[in-house]
């Protein structure tokens, strides 16, 4: 009798510690799964309902005819407004485009179209430089894909042709600055970093009426910049310099990093987004697998908040100005990435790791009151002390693209879908 008894208090003793622990582990992976889903939680409409309310406060500041805005400077409210000529004037039009995409609001669509047409000279005037593709296919680009109309595509068309007037090809690649810029060597051939968005006007060009030549300037750009522009631990320079004549290398350097050496956020930002786009344009398994070597050196040098200081590898971290606008163009840039690999593993911590960025940025990053634009704490040219610490278009633009994204990935849709009024 006492041995049952103990054997039985045993068993209860035992029993009950072991609920004891099941519900310590279940606390625990509670408690783990609570954070992990605040680390990821983020609402997609809210934020582009944000970006919404905060766009409809920007067409209400009624523009000058003929102006854009570019960027609000720290404590302020007032945007700098720029011409059609500004390398930055697609964003505003191109954000707008995409605000009628998760919308379906006419409003949108009127105010977008009236701003894409700003653009239209550059179309029928030589190339001033090589950001035609920021300038017509984030505007006419976008407007086409939503609405088709032929007087977009003709625009497109005929921008892609002066976009390629630029193109060395003794070099392989389009020329960035067709003018002295300081420490390029001028009249050598430049090319810089950035230059990788633009190709895929190029691209699209060849496929949709275009001359098909522009399919191969492109895909010459993209493999020289891969061979020339990278370090061996694949970080890039911003600008390499070429003999406009033979095609060497001459050098690469910075315009807008800390150093020759250093990676600029925003460079290698660019990296990650152009050589995503460039294997969706050709297929072409080199392009995927450089896409992400370019982009494991970012991730892995990334600070705890995911959104990188203006460049890596600035003297002053952690006391240096940080680049939002860097962080949602690889936020963007990853979710595309994420579809591309059959590692389930990685494609799953790309679209974390965008999830996570953009969360950061909708929580410590977003105006609201402060002014009319979606996000502060951009960077754009510290060296030449400008831009710093500002709200700046194109962060904006592609902060709209990576929710408008991540949306279409939620719902199962493609990311060119077409998915006007979700």
């Amino acid at each position: 009798m006492n041995i049952l008894y103990r054997k039985n208090s045993m068993g209860a003793k035992s029993q009950a510690l072991g609920l004891i622990f099941m519900a310590f582990l279940l606390v625990g992976c509670m408690g783990s799964k609570s954070r992990n889903e605040s680390s990821l939680s983020l609402n997609v409409d809210k934020q582009l309902d944000y970006c919404v309310n905060q766009s409809e406060k920007t067409i209400a500041l009624n523009f000058k005819d003929q102006m854009l805005p570019r960027n609000v400077a720290t404590n302020s409210s007032t945007w700098r407004l720029v011409e059609y000529k500004d390398w930055t004037s697609g964003f505003w039009p191109g954000e707008l485009w995409y605000l009628y995409e998760f919308t379906g609001d006419d409003k949108f669509k009127t105010f977008a179209d009236k701003f894409t047409r700003y653009l239209t000279p550059l179309s029928v005037t030589p190339a001033l430089d090589h950001d035609l593709g920021f300038q017509v296919f984030n505007s006419f680009g976008n407007g086409y894909r939503l609405t088709k109309n032929p007087e977009y595509k003709d625009v497109i068309l005929k921008t892609a042709d002066t976009l390629a007037t630029l193109y060395n090809p003794n070099v392989g690649t389009i020329l960035s600055w067709p003018r002295e810029v300081p420490n390029m060597e001028w009249p050598q051939h430049n090319t810089i970093m950035d230059n990788m968005i633009n190709l895929e006007l190029l691209f699209w060009a060849s496929k949709n009426g275009g001359n098909k030549t522009l399919y191969n300037k492109a895909v010459s750009h993209a493999e020289v910049t891969m061979k020339n522009h990278f370090r061996p631990d694949y970080t890039s320079y911003h600008v390499v310099v070429y003999d406009k004549d033979t095609g060497k290398k001459i050098k690469g350097v910075t315009h807008q990093g800390y150093s020759d050496e250093s990676m600029w956020a925003r460079g290698q930002a660019w990296a990650i987004y152009g050589y995503t786009m460039v294997y969706r344009e050709t297929k072409a398994p080199k392009f995927l697998d450089f896409a992400h070597k370019v982009t494991k050196v970012y991730l892995d040098r990334l600070p705890k908040d995911l959104i990188p200081y203006w460049d890596f590898d600035a003297p002053g971290i952690p006391n240096e100005p940080k680049d939002a606008s860097a962080a949602v163009i690889v936020a963007s840039a990853l979710i595309e990435l994420s579809t591309y690999t059959k590692d389930e593993r990685l494609a799953k911590e790309y679209v974390d790791k965008a999830e996570q960025m953009l969360a950061e940025l909708s929580r410590n990053y977003q105006s609201k009151n402060e002014n009319t634009a979606n996000l502060l704490h951009s960077t754009g040219h510290k060296p030449a002390g400008s831009e710093i610490d500002y709200s700046i278009i194109y962060a904006d633009y592609y902060y709209v693209e990576a929710l408008l994204r991540l949306k279409k990935m939620k719902a199962g849709k493609p990311l060119n879908s077409i998915a006007l009024k979700y």
